[in-house]
């Protein structure tokens, strides 16, 4: 349940550690792994680590990582830390269970507020908040998509705090990025330490290509036995092109980019050696205003000419559905809960962490009055830029968010600073506790399904909460005990 003080939340000198109980004993799901830990030789662990860096930088696996300060960017290996994210069996059950159900419940919302709109007009959701919203796309509204599937593929953000309850803090129904480096992860620990593999019940998640692929196979045109699926990219110098080429490759389907790409008669067709092919599914990496210039930004280099006409006819899918936006808008967030209890009847499984919508003259003055205290985030910010953390901040920068606050408080959420919990990890001086999240990936079609775990994002820096890998994150494998 949800605290009656959202502030009791903040950082507490005890932290929830995912391996070590506040006695200082080991959790029973981390013993095997500890007794591991402590009976191999350091200098194995660190020529494994160093083994780890040299193949992923071999096969590439980088990131882009953007200065707010700077006017260029820089590609960089993700770090990777070979002490796993353990989650017992019971726990994902519950997990498992809860990220269905919400994204079961978020697909409904996006198929309603392009058509009927009942919740809106039942007063569930205030309709400015939707309808004004920049993510909402009208150009979809009155537009059926296959299964009524919106977000095909959706990356949950979960945290744990407090006494090591889960929360969800965001959900990312656009173009959810990273579980290219949740399998990569896995193939490296696998290929690191066989031995851990062999004696212990650890869930598979290598499997997950092959769910993708029978997932948007599933949500092809009417009429489609054996529709043919590409993966769109914005190209090679996207910060995430490691992730498109990887799994098209994996899939097994072509990479392609907008100009590989052409509409004849609303039907999407790749150009080949061979002669013109039909394209039925797009899995697209690329953004809503890039995808076609006849339809949303017209200086758009990125996007296919008459892609939105071929969609809106039927005759190719989109995946992830354009408009999704609207549904993980950070100002959307807090009504999810909402959703679930309008659309479902059921009581949400996952929380929210509590939130505080700034366009609320009392939730703004409470805001102002307690910036010390809270992150504060801008609706559509992203990759933990635009934010506030109000403990790590300086008495300046709290008067310049306050400023930009007053000046537009309806761009603005804010939240309790999360206890996030925190898992040991490889740093500099040896091993010491980190904070981490966790992002499911959750596939929608025919069915909901999800691979057993996800991407475990670290905080590499001593006390930080960014654990996003353009802000210098690393990541661990996750291990979901059978």
């Amino acid at each position: 349940m949800l605290v009656a003080n959202p502030l009791s939340l903040r950082m507490s000198s005890h932290t929830y550690d995912e391996m070590t109980g506040q006695d200082g004993g080991i959790r029973a799901h981390y013993s095997a792994f500890s007794d591991w830990l402590d009976n191999t030789d350091a200098a194995r662990i660190a020529q494994k680590r160093e083994e780890a860096e040299r193949a992923f930088h071999r096969v590439g696996i980088t990131f882009a990582v953007y200065g707010e300060n700077s006017h260029s960017d820089t590609e960089r290996l993700i770090p990777f830390d070979i002490v796993p994210r353990i989650i017992p069996a019971d726990e994902w059950e519950v997990l498992e269970t809860g990220l269905k159900q919400r994204v079961h419940a978020l697909n409904l919302f996006l198929a309603d507020v392009y058509h009927e709109q009942r919740i809106l007009k039942a007063g569930a959701i205030p309709a400015e908040r939707v309808l004004g919203n920049t993510q909402y796309r009208r150009e979809m509204a009155g537009m059926d998509v296959p299964g009524g599937i919106y977000a095909h593929i959706a990356g949950v953000d979960i945290v744990r705090a407090g006494a090591g309850e889960y929360y969800v803090l965001e959900d990312n129904l656009r173009v959810p990025s990273g579980v290219s480096y949740m399998l990569e992860n896995r193939k490296m620990m696998m290929r690191l330490f066989p031995e851990l593999f062999a004696t212990r019940s650890i869930r598979p998640v290598q499997h997950y290509p092959d769910m993708l692929l029978e997932n948007l196979r599933g949500v092809g045109p009417k009429g489609e036995e054996n529709p043919t699926v590409a993966v769109l990219t914005p190209g090679a110098y996207n910060s995430a092109y490691f992730e498109h080429a990887f799994l098209a490759q994996q899939m097994g389907v072509e990479l392609v980019e907008g100009q590989d790409l052409f509409v004849q008669n609303d039907t999407v067709f790749m150009r080949t050696t061979r002669g013109p092919s039909r394209v039925h599914v797009i899995y697209r990496r690329v953004d809503d205003d890039f995808l076609d210039p006849l339809a949303f930004r017209k200086d758009s280099m990125l996007g296919v000419p008459g892609l939105f006409a071929a969609y809106r006819a039927g005759r190719v899918t989109l995946a992830n559905a354009i408009g999704t936006g609207v549904a993980d808008d950070k100002s959307i967030y807090p009504f999810v809960p909402d959703m679930i209890r309008y659309y479902l009847a059921e009581e949400p499984i996952l929380n929210n962490v509590p939130t505080f919508m700034l366009y609320k003259p009392k939730d703004c003055e409470h805001v102002l009055a307690n910036l010390a205290n809270l992150v504060v985030k801008e609706v559509h910010g992203a990759g933990g830029y635009g934010m506030l953390v109000g403990p790590a901040s300086t008495a300046e920068e709290r008067a310049s968010f306050r400023d930009r606050i007053l000046a537009q408080p309806e761009k603005y959420i804010a939240q309790p600073t999360l206890a996030l919990s925190t898992c040991p990890t490889f740093v500099g001086a040896g091993i010491a506790p980190r904070h981490i999240d966790l992002r499911p990936y959750v596939l929608s079609g025919t069915n909901i399904d999800l691979v057993p775990g996800g991407l475990t994002r670290v905080a590499l820096r001593e006390g930080s909460l960014v654990v996003n890998s353009s802000q210098g994150g690393g990541t661990k494998d996750t291990w979901v005990l059978a």
